[in-house]
């Protein structure tokens, strides 16, 4: 107990161990701002898989449910039911900061609509709902994520302006919006389908609409953010060809997709938004 002391976990009050503010905000699963997710599947899922990176720095392969067969991850990750929801509940975890920062930050009074792709649960769409009742959103996602994804909205109270659209943005057309939001979902890929994303993100809103990237954006002289590099190393465990990115590497795939206005703003944490404007 007095190692939870010392990581700042726990409080030490006359004798007795309580929670710290941030552990009772963030760590309670009975509240909406519970972030545990990603702890749980790092324990479940990463840290195994972790024991394999040298094996990954020297072959370039995965190595995760990979490793030992020939499924692709998200379609191990999606096919059974307490995975997937354990794995949404992750995506969750480690966006929520930078879903209460996007609803903050960004200038969300110039538009009507977003879309937000890969949107697991739909926390990102539920807080920035919640904080702009003039907007209308769509979750974009596999179709075995809808019924997660409208409980979760409908806990929040935001299931009036909020739908869930199946599909895959391999697939089909991205639904059309003022606003796309793409959040951790280019690091999963490698150059030529980031910037096949970027297009087809850029085809699916107006001009004068915006494409929104956010995740552990690398500082440009890559020596600083080291929770987006060693996100990337996980990267390379995970994926076939995913990585993590600067903001100039970014802007720049979004500018050759035709974006004609381009900026990088911190959220919180580690995490940033690169921002396209059509």
């Amino acid at each position: 107990m007095d190692a939870l002391v010392a990581l700042g976990f726990l409080e030490r009050r006359d004798g007795c161990y309580c929670n710290t503010p941030s552990t009772d905000l963030f760590l309670d699963r009975r509240k909406p701002s519970y972030i545990g997710g990603i702890l749980e599947m790092a324990n479940h899922r990463l840290y195994p898989f972790w024991g394999h990176w040298t094996e990954a720095v020297r072959t370039g392969k995965p190595q995760n449910e990979a490793r030992t067969g020939d499924t692709p991850v998200f379609e191990a990750l999606y096919a059974g039911p307490a995975r997937l929801r354990e794995f949404l509940a992750a995506m969750t975890g480690i966006s929520h900061g930078c879903a209460l920062a996007i609803a903050a930050k960004f200038p969300w009074s110039q538009y009507g609509t977003f879309v937000d792709l890969g949107t697991a649960q739909g926390d990102t769409a539920a807080q920035v709902s919640l904080a702009h009742p003039h907007l209308n959103g769509t979750g974009f996602d596999l179709p075995e994520v809808g019924p997660i994804f409208e409980e979760y909205v409908e806990r929040l109270g935001v299931s009036q302006r909020l739908r869930f659209v199946q599909g895959s943005f391999f697939d089909s057309p991205l639904p059309g919006a003022d606003v796309v939001v793409m959040g951790h979902i280019l690091h999963d890929w490698d150059p030529e389908i980031k910037k096949m994303l970027l297009r087809k993100a850029y085809d699916a809103i107006p001009p004068g609409g915006a494409c929104m990237v956010y995740e552990a954006i690398i500082d440009d002289d890559r020596s600083a953010n080291a929770f987006g590099l060693m996100m990337s190393l996980n990267m390379l465990i995970e994926t076939t060809g995913g990585f993590d990115y600067t903001g100039a590497d970014c802007q720049g795939w979004m500018r050759e997709a035709g974006f004609r206005e381009t900026r990088v703003e911190h959220l919180t944490g580690p995490d940033s938004m690169v921002i396209g404007i059509k």
